[in-house]
């Protein structure tokens, strides 16, 4: 039965999808240990990302990258992310992926959950670019926190955890920014090491 199927409730996925993540200076995350015949994830050096390219070039010839470039196909969002913008990506690297429960990100990729995964990676993306100057001024203007309006229409929460930008998912889980500011003819992309959890279509 697919993870993702009617008879498997989106909401018990999305607990399934809570994958707890720290800010970059402190101990890692445990995660389940990858199968033995599992490449372990390639970390993303940013200095190798094209600022001519476009959001979705970028994410599609990055090490690292990989999940994130095979679902925005999946979901036909690498046309979006192609065209003119511009956007903000918050793009999370294939360890993050790795963090969800066993089988989730195959998952998906299943055609009967593409509903649920353009809401996933559009939750992701935010109009406009938004550089990490403009995020930490608009969480100092709002006492804290910010609030950004994704492409998906629910919430993301800005703050800072010392001078890390940490953002909260509207289902409560965090993610933290790796690598900020890359930018793009598009846009910027913003690095981050978790996959940020929206309210799932029922």
């Amino acid at each position: 039965m697919n993870r993702f199927s009617y008879a498997r409730p989106l909401a018990v996925v999305a607990l399934a999808l809570l994958a707890g993540c720290v800010p970059p200076a402190t101990a890692p995350v445990a995660a389940p240990p990858p199968p033995a015949a599992a490449a372990a994830p390639v970390a993303v050096d940013p200095s190798r990302i094209e600022s001519e390219a476009t959001i979705a070039a970028s994410i599609a010839a990055t090490p690292g990258l990989g999940t994130l470039a095979s679902e925005l196909r999946t979901a036909e969002l690498d046309a979006l992310l192609s065209g003119t913008g511009p956007y903000t990506l918050f793009a999370p690297t294939d360890t993050a992926f790795a963090r969800l429960a066993p089988g989730i990100a195959g998952d998906l990729l299943a055609p009967a959950n593409r509903a649920a995964l353009v809401t996933l990676l559009r939750y992701h993306i935010v109009a406009g670019t938004l550089t990490t100057e403009q995020l930490t001024q608009r969480i100092r203007a709002g006492g804290g926190r910010a609030t950004l309006v994704t492409l998906g229409g629910q919430p993301i929460t800005a703050t800072l955890t010392g001078d890390v930008i940490t953002l909260t998912s509207a289902t409560g889980n965090r993610s933290y920014v790796e690598a900020a500011d890359i930018a793009q003819v598009n846009g910027v992309i913003h690095v981050v090491n978790g996959v940020l959890v929206p309210t799932l279509p029922q």
